[in-house]
């Protein structure tokens, strides 16, 4: 456990280091999803062992191992900043001491959060290089716009308890039980290790976002795409994104990829659902492919 500035008990992982005679490369930070924790990608993890890097992980405040914020088992926020917030702190006390490049991913919300975190350059060493799964940059439906989704989220927060869930099921409203792995992955044992882990260990279930999550969802995502915000960040970034996702705005990444200053992308079709680092092997290998490339560019051993 890593504990925040309030005490707040944080969830992290070291991954092994690489194995000896595979030279080091670096050091990674990997931050999950809404509702993941860090199990559903230790797979990845080993992969970047092998080739070099020592990989750590953490589970967001109020999901995975980190403890529960909203009611009964609501994934709830007041702020993102809280989450940018820990994410700063976390990263100034993890890459104390560490030598080489500082690299931190993200998958989905865990995307929003780093961009968000460059952005604002709370992240004190600089990171080497951004590498964003999927990130959430908008919330569906990408029809509505921003202030709309803002308007509705903050109205219902109000009218209640914003800790309670916004939706009854699932990963998103309106979808079903038997339909979430095809949200996720074309991958049946991947999203089965997934179910082994939550079986394992309960406490890593997690439910619906609230109301409270979608409204802060909504501010965060507004302040990310303010003018200049998004062209501020001085770090490059990789994204691979699936243009089907039906989770996070495909429309979002895009815009956000053409006003980064350094941005690359690996965008899929139907071959790809949101969960790309456990996708299908052919998806899932050019995904680490593209990334191990990206980096062998943009990091140098040292820097």
């Amino acid at each position: 456990m890593w504990h925040a500035a309030d005490g707040h008990a944080i969830r992290r992982i070291d991954w092994p280091e690489p194995p000896a005679g595979v030279s080091p490369r670096g050091h990674m930070l990997f931050m999950a999803g809404r509702g993941d924790a860090y199990e559903k990608y230790l797979e990845s993890f080993e992969h970047w062992r092998l080739a070099g890097w020592q990989v750590s992980a953490a589970d967001w405040r109020g999901q995975g191992g980190s403890g529960r914020l909203g009611v009964a088992d609501a994934g709830h926020i007041d702020d993102f900043g809280i989450w940018v917030a820990d994410l700063a702190a976390l990263w100034a006390d993890w890459a104390d001491g560490r030598q080489g490049p500082l690299v931190l991913l993200g998958h989905s919300m865990g995307g929003h959060l780093a961009l968000r975190a460059a952005l604002e350059r709370v992240l004190e060493p600089r990171p080497a290089a951004l590498v964003l799964s999927a990130p959430m940059l908008d919330i569906f439906p990408e029809h509505l716009p921003l202030f709309a989704k803002r308007l509705v989220a903050d109205a219902m927060a109000r009218l209640g308890d914003p800790g309670r869930a916004a939706w009854k099921m699932s990963e998103k409203p309106g979808s079903k039980p038997s339909s979430r792995q095809w949200l996720l992955t074309h991958d049946s044992d991947r999203y089965a290790d997934e179910h082994f882990w939550r079986e394992a260990r309960p406490e890593l279930k997690l439910g619906p976002g609230s109301w409270g999550w979608l409204a802060a969802a909504t501010r965060s995502t507004r302040a990310l795409f303010a003018p200049g915000a998004l062209e501020s960040v001085d770090v490059p970034v990789m994204i691979v994104a699936t243009a089907v996702d039906k989770l996070v705005s495909p429309a979002a990444i895009r815009v956000a990829v053409r006003r980064l200053p350094d941005a690359e992308l690996l965008e899929f079709g139907a071959e790809a659902n949101h969960e790309i680092l456990r996708e299908v092997d052919p998806v899932r290998d050019k995904a680490l492919a593209a990334i191990d490339d990206f980096l062998a560019r943009r990091t140098t051993n040292g820097e």
